[in-house]
């Protein structure tokens, strides 16, 4: 299964529809979203665009819960979250808090994470971590997210 995992997009709709449009040009089977949306407009013009599944969770700077949830139908959650993915175990999280825990746990093969608009991508005891950066390209001035094959265990950093 090929996955992009996305975080931190702040309301840049330039690199929402960006990041929208490469998804859909590649055959990508699942977005993540890792938190801070910011607004229910981004969120809005995302789901509008994406022609694969989602899933998301709330961020920090997420402050219009009810209006988020209404716009994604539901669809995003409060972290972390625990989910089976083709077959394999994740742990998705917008703040950082269990992610060496979690690690050494071996109970996921994956944990996603936001929040700290650094790229991180580390295996710890056979556990893929992965932040993907930040899409808004605010604090950085890069804006990237990553490509996740569950098949080939392929992780891959995109820049926009």
């Amino acid at each position: 299964m090929k996955i992009a995992v996305v975080s931190d997009s702040h309301d840049n709709l330039s690199k929402i529809e960006e990041f929208a449009k490469i998804v859909n040009s590649e055959d990508i089977d699942l977005v993540i979203h890792c938190g801070d949306f910011v607004s229910p407009f981004s969120i809005k013009l995302l789901l509008s665009k994406l022609k694969c599944d989602f899933i998301g969770v709330f961020g920090n700077n997420d402050g219009e819960v009810a209006g988020l949830l209404k716009i994604s139908g539901g669809l995003l959650e409060k972290t972390p979250i625990y989910k089976e993915i083709d077959g394999k175990r994740f742990a998705i999280m917008h703040e950082p808090f269990f992610v060496d825990s979690l690690s050494k746990s071996a109970d996921f093969d994956y944990i996603l994470y936001g929040h700290t608009h650094k790229l991180d991508t580390r295996v710890i005891n056979g556990c893929q971590i992965i932040n993907p950066g930040e899409l808004c390209g605010y604090l950085t001035g890069k804006s990237t997210f990553v490509i996740l094959d569950t098949f080939q265990r392929f992780v891959e950093v995109r820049v926009l």
